[in-house]
């Protein structure tokens, strides 16, 4: 069985109860926040870029091309892992059958339409149009997706009398039915020889039963459904979980590709997708995603400029240090074709398409890429059309004589699009089957980390590149090189039997800094100890800035220690009193996604504090033969934890205190412990197992550790792991004591 809690009343109680022991417990030493010495000037901050202002999809993100093929392999694998945990795919969901009904024909003179409805998970469902030619070529034909994007009523969009006047004063349409630009496109590629699925998004007509104004217009946490036993999409535990709209979305995707590619009259060499708005960022999306189809056009959505905003387009670390040119790169060589408008992307042929074509050229395909602005309002109309025609005759071989042009057709009404009707019901539109979607798709992932827990070192290995492989997204940093640092000391006591330093660690290509306390023993054994609390440096050392007695232990031994602030800890608070809630963008909407989907969690950020003092102890000047790390706390216990992975060999023994703590009874969306997808990925015991096969101390646990950390020791043939169960107050003295036995 997997080690995440399961969130029923039992168990919540079990752990909560656990939690306040400990936290009381740490309140009876906790010294208030900066008592000690401080490194900086009294009222000065830390000169920190990430006290500045935060990053938002507003912002602009430019792209900067790989130097090569091999740079490019790994960038590019790093940026599709990103993306699967970011949507909840890491691994994928569990395939199960798409139970697709096929009903309904409608016939016109030269094309047919039938509805389609695909169960793609537990109450989930993709449903759409199905485009088809009506006297096509013999042998298999070629096939076209079409996410429709954020157009109002998605596939039974039409323009209303004054819009459609405008559309054909511009001569942005020139036939009667582009009143209907959604069928237009599906019926033209039809009449070319393409089988072509027009697909709802989700919360659009026919989709359910996830509403629109939720999937869509979601802006205020709903407390009724953000506990740990009944929680609804856009909550802590939702997040905890990387399950999101765009996610759902981008699985339907997924799964309407497989779907189309096991009809048996399809090419499956020759599939194509296209959307526009939120359809554009589906196409480059399941373009990132899946090496399946052959061509992929975009309209109005790849841009250096806003990424998407709609709920629907952003997940937490969807595009942090990444953006919608590098996703578009990441469809190369594979031909793409792109229109821009006055809108966010009006710059692509200047910002973004010439990047886009030296990535191409490096990779060998120069004339697989294609940009071009028109002067329209936001849009897939018939100019962009025509382009995407052009594009899918020549990279599809469709074999039309060109230019090609429109012809009039019969739209099809609302009535003969719908695909639900009395002998195939609507699901209703209800908490509940929104409920029901999320609960099958966490029980999903639960099952699919039971499978991974280690038994062998092979599993172990597997179980790394999983679980570990999306620790290591969420944390989003290795280990620092050593050129990267700049020590400054402010301040240097030399004592008869100690030397205390307090020094800025500076990280130059980040801007970020860290004020650290550190005492060298004149008898150094060559052995430094980083030590993290949940307060910071405060609660090790006294006011007069000599180390408390746990911290003495460790001196005494002749082992070095170091002990910083972390990001909001000490002298990063201007206040002196810690983050009740984690920072957000200037957006009304109350979803997270916004904010951790272009900014790294504080957690994460904490973690990269971390890794710095690791790097800096590991490439110190004086060599140290080993650094271990402490990490004391219900925050900084999981945060060491997370560290001592990112930092494998870089480090020798681990001490945690979990105060036992669990991602898992987050409620709050903006708790400063937020880590999406940490209950995913096994919460707590899972991290622990990551941190084999060093040598691990862990307190707050009991007096036995969870199955998944001792198998995973096991399996790495390491015995080296000891759960600490005695008294609160005892607990810092201990590890010390097992760090120097």
């Amino acid at each position: 069985m997997s080690d995440t809690p399961k969130i029923d009343r039992r168990t919540i109680l079990k752990f909560a109860a656990a939690s306040v022991a400990v936290a009381n417990a740490v309140g009876v030493r906790q010294v208030a926040q900066g008592a000690a010495p401080r490194v900086l000037p009294a009222d000065t901050l830390p000169n920190d870029v990430r006290l500045g202002g935060l990053k938002d999809l507003n912002a602009y993100f430019p792209w900067t091309p790989s130097a090569s093929v091999e740079e490019w392999k790994q960038r590019s694998e790093y940026v599709r892992r990103q993306l699967q945990v970011a949507l909840g795919l890491w691994p994928m969901p569990t395939r199960k059958p798409l139970n697709a009904v096929v009903h309904g024909k409608v016939e016109r003179d030269d094309f047919t339409v039938e509805r389609v409805i695909l169960e793609t998970g537990d109450g989930l469902y993709c449903t759409g149009s199905l485009y088809r030619p009506k006297n096509p070529k013999p042998g298999k034909l070629p096939a076209v997706l079409c996410p429709h994007g954020h157009w109002a009523n998605g596939r039974f969009y039409e323009h209303n009398d004054a819009t459609f006047e405008q559309e054909l004063k511009s001569k942005a349409e020139s036939i009667p039915s582009g009143r209907f630009p959604l069928q237009a496109r599906c019926v033209q590629l039809a009449r070319m020889g393409c089988i072509v699925f027009l697909y709802d998004m989700l919360g659009y007509p026919d989709s359910g039963p996830i509403p629109f104004e939720i999937a869509h217009g979601f802006a205020k946490q709903r407390p009724e459904l953000s506990q740990p036993d009944r929680w609804g999409i856009f909550s802590a535990q939702s997040e905890l979980r990387c399950l999101n709209i765009v996610g759902l979305q981008a699985w339907n995707s997924i799964r309407a590709l497989d779907w189309i590619s096991s009809l048996s009259d399809v090419d499956t060499s020759r599939i194509g997708v296209t959307g526009a708005s939120g359809g554009g960022t589906q196409t480059f999306l399941l373009g990132s995603l899946d090496p399946r189809p052959a061509a992929f056009f975009p309209a109005v959505m790849v841009s250096t400029s806003m990424q998407g905003g709609c709920t629907c387009e952003n997940a937490s670390y969807l595009r942090v240090n990444t953006g919608n040119i590098e996703f578009a790169a990441m469809i190369a060589p594979r031909p793409l074709g792109m229109t821009a408008a006055d809108d966010w992307t009006r710059e692509l042929e200047t910002k973004g398409l010439p990047q886009l074509k030296q990535h191409y050229s490096m990779l060998g395909a120069p004339d697989n890429v294609e940009g071009k602005y028109m002067a329209f309002p936001h849009n897939y109309n018939q100019p962009s059309r025509l382009m995407m025609y052009e594009f899918f005759n020549k990279h599809l071989k469709l074999g039309q004589t060109s230019p090609i042009m429109e012809r009039d057709f019969v739209p099809l009404t609302k009535e003969e699009l719908t695909v639900w009707n009395g002998e195939h019901p609507a699901p209703a539109r209800s908490v509940e089957n929104e409920l029901r979607i999320l609960r099958g798709l966490a029980a999903d992932q639960d099952a699919q980390f039971a499978a991974l827990v280690p038994s062998s070192p092979e599993s172990l290995r597997k179980y790394r590149e999983v679980i570990g492989g999306a620790w290591d997204v969420m944390i989003g940093r290795k280990l620092p090189a050593k050129e990267e640092f700049v020590q400054e000391n402010k301040h240097k006591v030399e004592g008869e039997e100690l030397l205390s330093f307090r020094s800025v660690i500076r990280l130059k290509g980040q801007n970020e800094e860290v004020p650290t306390y550190f005492f060298l023993p004149r008898n150094w054994n060559k052995q430094v100890a980083l030590w993290i609390t949940d307060e910071g440096k405060s609660s090790l050392v006294k006011d007069d800035g000599s180390p408390k007695p746990e911290v003495q232990l460790l001196l005494d031994a002749g082992v070095a220690v170091a002990i910083p602030d972390l990001l909001y800890q000490g002298e990063f608070l201007a206040d002196q009193k810690s983050l009740a809630s984690a920072r957000k963008v200037e957006n009304p909407r109350e979803f997270v996604g916004y904010t951790l989907g272009y900014n790294h969690p504080l957690f994460a950020q904490r973690v990269h504090d971390v890794l710095t003092m690791i790097a800096f102890c590991r490439f110190s000047k004086y060599e140290p033969e080993a650094v271990h790390v402490i990490g004391s706390g219900r925050t900084a216990g999981p945060i060491a934890a997370a560290a001592a992975f990112q930092a494998g060999s870089a480090v020798n023994k681990v001490a945690i205190g979990t105060g036992g703590f669990r991602f898992a009874l987050i409620t709050e969306a903006y708790d400063p412990m937020l880590l999406p997808g940490a209950v995913r990925y096994g919460d707590i015991p899972g991290l622990l197992a990551l941190v084999a096969p060093h040598p691990l101390w862990v307190s707050g646990e009991g007096d036995q550790l969870p199955a998944v950390v001792t198998k995973a020791y096991s399996a790495a043939q390491s015995t080296s792991v000891t759960a600490y169960s005695g008294s609160t107050d005892g607990e810092l003295a201990a590890a010390a004591k097992w760090l120097l036995s």
